[in-house]
Parts: structure tokens; sequence; C-alpha cells
């Protein structure tokens, strides 16, 4: 009789993510933009990077007609899909309230890095993107886990001590920051647990 395969997965979910960072700011301020180029030089730099994007609308990942979805409209809690290619859980809150954002972390597979987009209100270490044309409020003035501000202008002189100014059109600089910041924090608390 031949042994047991085991198949090597990922770690199991509960397992600490990693370190976060969370990068905030307005809608139009270019956030998705900028994670966009940090994660491909990361990435590219070997380190694995998860994310974390938050939405205030709607998510609808597959059209209404294909089995995925009909299955949790006729009222499955989760449904996962599983490809050659990727794996996706969509999980239906049927007017429950939104997981905290520790929940949902804790259900990712380890990273060197996580990410989130968005979730301002959360107090984790963020980086701001800024731009004054958007004419909205400076978020790093009233939110002291702000340790970075990313902005087309030029730094201010009243800048908080401890928090980075840097340019938005070097990205090169802000992905040398943001690998300096991961040296430095390799744990980061999120929902009053040590994720190492």
């Amino acid at each position: 009789m031949e042994p047991a395969t085991v198949l090597r997965t990922d770690p199991p979910v509960g397992a600490a993510p990693g370190p976060v960072l969370a990068v905030v700011g307005w809608s139009g301020s270019g956030k998705t933009t900028l994670l966009e180029h940090l994660v491909a030089g990361l990435s590219g730099a070997g380190l694995r990077v998860n994310i974390v994007k938050h939405s205030h609308h709607d998510i609808e990942l597959e059209p209404p007609r294909k089995d995925s979805a009909r299955l949790r409209l006729a009222g499955a809690a989760e449904v996962m899909i599983a490809s050659p290619y990727r794996i996706a859980i969509m999980r239906e809150l049927r007017a429950a309230p939104e997981p905290p954002l520790a929940e949902l972390l804790a259900r990712l597979s380890p990273a060197d890095l996580t990410l989130i987009e968005g979730y301002k209100w959360e107090a984790l270490p963020k980086l701001e993107v800024h731009r004054p044309a958007l004419d909205k409020p400076a978020l790093y003035l009233d939110d002291a886990t702000i340790v970075a501000v990313v902005s087309d202008v030029a730094r201010p002189t009243a800048l908080r001590d401890g928090v980075a100014w840097l340019d938005l059109n070097d990205v090169g600089a802000v992905l040398e920051w943001v690998r300096k910041w991961l040296a430095a924090n390799p744990q980061v608390l999120v929902g009053d647990v040590v994720k190492d």
C-alpha cells in the first residue's frame, strides 16, 4: 500500500498575515495607482504581498447567470470558486454587520506585507495619499496613525514629527520608504493582537 500523498498548502487560515500598512486618502487621490506600483515593486523583489481593499459599494464578482452566483443567491453562506488559476471566497453578509478588519486579516495567508486600501478609521499605520487639488482636508492633521504622506505638493513646514513626506511623482522613493518601514516594523498591532 502506498503512503498517502500530503498536499502542500498555504499556512492555515487564522495565522498571522504579517506586517500591515494601510494606504488611505480621498477618492481620486491615486491610492490604487500607487498600490499597483508598490505591489509590482515589492513582489518583483521576491516579497509576498497581500491586499485588502475596502469598498462602500456592493461587490459582484461573477455574472448572475454563473453557477457560483446562482448558488450564492440560492442561500449559500459562502461560495468558494477554485480553478488552476485562482481561488475566491464570497460570503453573503445577509444584513449581518461587516466583519472587523482583524477578522478579515486572519483569513489571509501570511505575507511579507499586507497593504490595506481604505479603512481610514482603523488604528493602524497608514500612508496617506494627499492631493490638495481635490479640495479635501488632509487626514494626517487629525490622525496620529499616519506615518507618511505621499503628495504632489511640497512638505509643509508644520509637519508633525515622525511623519515622512514623500513625492507622489517619485514612486521609487515611495517604494524605498516602504521597504525601510517594513524593515523597521516587523510587527504591527491590529485589533489588539500583535501580528508577526
